[in-house]
């Protein structure tokens, strides 16, 4: 119990200051660079307090791989940007006299919450016993992750160079990975956690049991703030975004489901 609280203190205290932060910037969005920050503290965390061995030094390169990647990617892409539109429609739907105590549960309790949540994996992984040595569960959860990562970094990749060009103001990017999948930055960021997952599998059941982590992580991500969300709102106000999502596989490269 006293690893669980210390990375819950740890959470906790991240999501305050980042809340903080937002009363003072009127800016909620700031949450999603530094979300992926949080598995890295709590992985890390857990890691040192039950001693470091060559297994957990494989999961905290990965999940530090994955935390680094992401969190520069959405901080250098909200650089001069105001408030991300979810977030604004949540200040007006409640009112911005009182979103700034609000905020702090529906976006940042919520979402610290969740990180404690879906980091069962990691934290069972990183709090394993000894010797704990490289295992084939870790060898093989590293290639799903390698999978997985190719995915979404390639993918934020390739749509950051698409929306740098001019010349493709107001269209739709459908070539490289997005000629595969309308999400392949989601469907990687699932694959890597299943990846974590696959990890924890030489702890036997005490790992198997947090297989709810990646299908809520998947389950998040394809139907409530990933692809139904953002395939509606483009397909509102994105040209040819509705043909788009009749000829490319929403989520699953080659499987037009959902």
């Amino acid at each position: 119990m006293e690893l669980f609280w210390a990375n819950a203190g740890i959470q906790l205290l991240l999501m305050v200051v980042l809340w903080i932060v937002s009363v003072i910037r009127r800016d909620a969005s700031i949450i999603d660079p530094w979300w992926s920050i949080g598995f890295l503290l709590i992985s890390a965390n857990t890691a040192f307090m039950t001693g470091l061995t060559s297994g957990k030094l494989v999961l905290l390169t990965l999940v530090g791989i994955w935390a680094i990647r992401l969190w520069l990617h959405l901080l250098i892409r909200s650089i001069g940007k105001a408030e991300d539109v979810r977030y604004t429609e949540f200040r007006k739907k409640y009112g911005p006299d009182r979103y700034w105590w609000f905020s702090f549960f529906q976006v940042f309790l919520l979402q610290g919450t969740l990180v404690m949540i879906v980091s069962a994996p990691l934290q069972v992984a990183a709090s394993a016993d000894g010797p704990d040595d490289v295992s084939a569960f870790d060898i093989a959860g590293a290639i799903v992750f390698l999978v997985g990562f190719v995915f979404e970094a390639v993918g934020d990749w390739q749509l950051t160079m698409f929306r740098r060009d001019p010349s493709k103001k107001g269209q739709v990017l459908d070539t490289g990975l997005w000629g595969l999948t309308r999400h392949p930055n989601y469907f990687g960021d699932s694959v890597i956690w299943w990846g974590f997952w696959i990890c924890t599998l030489d702890l036997g059941l005490g790992g198997l049991v947090t297989i709810f982590a990646p299908a809520l992580m998947t389950f998040l991500l394809v139907r409530v703030s990933g692809v139904r969300m953002l395939d509606a709102q483009l397909a509102r106000t994105r040209a040819g975004y509705a043909e788009y999502m009749k000829r490319t596989p929403g989520f699953f490269p080659g499987i037009h489901w959902p």
